[in-house]
């Protein structure tokens, strides 16, 4: 065991790895490295599960294969019966709505719509940018997570400190990312693209590359409430 204390320049990077995540929706066109996304994930494995049961199943997704499930997924998301034809396995989002989630879920998605230019009636507009997500915005590297079915709420959890491990240790190589819930409901479509088994329920998606500086919805940050509206210190 390692008893040393970090020095506060150690500190400082891992601080600046976790701060400076964000959701990137325009990615330049540079390829990230195989030995670099194999990083990444090997640093990610070591991110806590219970019982040591590291619940996380990862397909990373490259040229044609990344093409051909976005192309499709596109297709399916494109069709009239959208919303009956392609249903979540899982809720990612509460049913019914109440503030303040309410209000920041609408804030952040109006701040995003209006640094492009969409206004609040422009709904082929609002379309065209949600599917942007199905190209994993641009970025060279789509990633799908899947989880077994037979696992319970504490592994989704498990798989939440997983997907943010893979997103930090991005961020320490200079690398960014844009987790995606987006792409839940398409589950059979991915199912077949990667054939996965019928045990297999998939968790999310997830873009990853190197951010474009020049696209405007990359100026996006995000509001966080302070620490003293979450937090209780009790003596």
């Amino acid at each position: 065991m390692n008893d040393r204390c970090p020095s506060p320049a150690e500190v400082e990077l891992v601080d600046q790895a976790i701060t400076s995540r964000r959701s990137i929706r325009a990615f330049l066109p540079k390829p990230v490295a195989r030995e670099d996304i194999e990083a990444i994930l090997d640093v990610a494995r070591r991110a806590p599960s219970g019982s040591n049961t590291q619940p996380w199943k990862v397909y990373v997704l490259m040229g044609e294969s990344k093409a051909r499930l976005s192309e499709s997924v596109l297709a399916a998301y494109d069709h009239p019966e959208v919303d009956t034809l392609h249903r979540e396995e899982y809720p990612y989002y509460p049913r019914t709505w109440v503030d303040p989630y309410q209000s920041r879920r609408r804030k952040v998605g109006w701040d995003l719509y209006s640094l492009l230019g969409i206004g609040r009636a422009e709904k082929a507009r609002m379309h065209a940018q949600h599917a942007r997500n199905f190209r994993f915005f641009d970025a060279p590297v789509g990633l799908i997570f899947s989880i077994d079915r037979v696992m319970e709420q504490g592994s989704w959890l498990d798989y939440g400190m997983f997907l943010e491990a893979v997103m930090v240790a991005a961020r320490a190589r200079g690398i960014d990312t844009c987790p995606q819930a987006a792409f839940t409901p398409f589950h059979r479509i991915i199912k077949a693209h990667l054939t996965l088994s019928d045990d297999e329920m998939v968790v999310c998606g997830m873009s990853m590359g190197y951010v474009d500086p020049s696209a405007i919805e990359n100026t996006l940050i995000t509001e966080r409430a302070p620490v003293s509206d979450f937090t209780r210190f009790l003596d």
